[in-house]
């Protein structure tokens, strides 16, 4: 048998140790991953104090956690679209399109609305209002099949198997388990995130800029309502349905699109079966409706004039229409060209360019 001197053994053997140490020193560590409850920054200018959950208090995971869900394509189908693929950051979290297509390629049944300022909804959600919280709202078109057409269950087997999501849901929730409630909740806290505030109007009403002299003229004609007996102080009486810091009423209305026998949605009424919500719509807010295009829930208008010219001279009679509504059929609302301008270029100072540009509600990956 052949015999290795001494040295030989040695060196061998501190070839090995420096091996094993090299092996151990380039290991990773496995990362632990812990619950993180920093409340989120919620920022929202000179709005009113919104109205946020109590069950759900905003952190910084909860909501990147719901912003990566709400550009999760997997939670289609096919793995083609998310909620981002109707609600783009670009056109104010709407779709540009009437009828937004689903993973079928088949159309929807309303114009997609927009998604933002949702912390000061206080009427629950969807247009016709079946959504009482904006957590069940956030399910309901990935179960749609004209929308996403997927199972909540498939949605579920999807993310347990993505370490990322698993990770983040124990950031958010100091466990791994990954369930529906969790989901819904943790993407009410990105929408809910979502702010407009700091539009033109916004800035004037800081003191910051002025408005034109068409702008200005257009503000009045907003907040001055209509008069039939001294047509030249009538207004645009826009105030009535869309007030507020937010431009909105927090109600259903029917705004006079068509007559009964027209009638090929009923709106609010599949929710509440009463007769007197037929063809009711929730009041959208006109933050960024310059950029949200086409209007109304079936997007028939395409553009702002067309609403103008609706609202001045198109209106049509319906027993659930609103009565302040219908007073100006005889008339019409006295605008002439340069009134609908003016309106028309008040409206315009609503947008909010840094919300479409704010990378805080920007695809995540």
């Amino acid at each position: 048998m052949t015999k290795y001197p001494l040295f030989l053994i040695a060196f061998t053997f501190a070839l090995l140790l420096q091996s094993c140490n090299e092996d151990e020193g380039n290991m990773e560590m496995p990362v632990v991953v812990e619950q993180d409850n920093t409340p989120y920054a919620f920022e929202y200018g000179n709005l009113p104090s919104p109205n946020l959950p109590s069950d759900n208090v905003l952190t910084a995971q909860g909501v990147k956690l719901g912003r990566m869900l709400f550009y999760e394509p997997n939670l289609s189908k096919d793995g083609s679209m998310s909620c981002a693929s109707c609600h783009r950051q670009e056109h104010a979290f709407t779709d540009t399109t009437r009828f937004s297509l689903g993973v079928n390629m088949l159309p929807g049944k309303r114009q997609a609305m927009s998604i933002f300022n949702m912390a000061w909804n206080n009427n629950e959600f969807f247009w016709d209002g079946r959504a009482h919280l904006l957590r069940d709202q956030a399910i309901l078109p990935i179960q749609d099949e004209l929308e996403m057409d997927e199972t909540l269950d498939n949605v579920m087997l999807k993310l347990r198997a993505d370490q990322k999501y698993v990770d983040q849901f124990t950031r958010v929730y100091g466990v791994d388990e990954i369930t529906i409630d969790k989901m819904a909740k943790a993407m009410e806290q990105f929408m809910l995130s979502i702010v407009s505030y700091d539009s033109k109007f916004d800035q004037w009403q800081a003191g910051i800029v002025t408005l034109t002299e068409s702008e200005e003229r257009g503000r009045e004609l907003y907040n001055t309502e209509y008069n039939p007996f001294f047509p030249e102080f009538s207004g645009a009486d826009c105030a009535h349905c869309h007030g507020g810091a937010n431009f909105e009423n927090d109600q259903y209305m029917n705004n006079g699109l068509d007559t009964d026998d027209e009638f090929t949605d009923i709106g609010r009424e599949n929710v509440t079966t009463l007769t007197k919500d037929r063809a009711k719509f929730k009041v959208p807010s006109l933050r960024n409706i310059e950029l949200t295009a086409p209007y109304m829930h079936d997007g028939r208008f395409q553009t702002l004039e067309q609403v103008v010219d609706h609202y001045n001279e198109g209106i049509h009679p319906s027993s659930t229409a609103d009565e302040a509504i219908i007073n100006t059929m005889e008339t019409g609302l006295f605008l002439d060209k340069q009134d609908k301008i003016d309106l028309v270029n008040f409206l315009k100072t609503l947008t909010d360019q840094s919300l479409v540009t704010d990378t805080r509600y920007s695809n995540p990956f």
